[in-house]
């Protein structure tokens, strides 16, 4: 028993060292990035589902478009409210890209906040960069 207090101290030190990483940053983060919209994307008011949605759950969209489009030769989505989309990466009005045209200011802000590499552009082509 004479070993208590050693042990006590021991442990102590212990949840210090191992919680100190969340300690030293608490309040340090990088705020969110906010995407940044094209006029077109402001004026619609709507994506193909719901903001929030959208946030977490477009990665899984976008991998039901792919198998629907390849496997099942189907372009057209239809969203909860009924509203028709083109299901393509590539430019036009009725498809991302055409209110998400900025790769760097909408999709790269969120990708690199979330550190994440998405293969998307592996196989499409990159939008164009916007001139300023």
């Amino acid at each position: 028993m004479n070993d208590k207090s050693k042990i006590i101290a021991g442990l102590i030190i212990f949840v210090i060292f191992i919680t100190f990483p969340f300690w030293y940053n608490m309040g340090k983060a990088a705020p969110v990035p906010e995407p940044k919209l094209t006029d077109k994307a402001k004026l619609e008011k709507e994506c193909v589902e719901p903001k929030q949605f959208m946030k977490v759950e477009h990665m899984q969209i976008l991998d039901v478009w792919r198998e629907s489009v390849v496997r099942n030769a189907s372009r057209t989505y239809v969203s909860k409210t009924g509203k028709k989309f083109n299901m393509s990466l590539a430019s036009g009005d009725d498809s991302c890209i055409g209110c998400h045209s900025s790769k760097v200011d909408f999709c790269d802000k969120c990708h690199n906040y979330a550190s994440v590499r998405p293969y998307c552009w592996t196989c499409h082509i990159e939008p164009p960069k916007e001139k300023k």
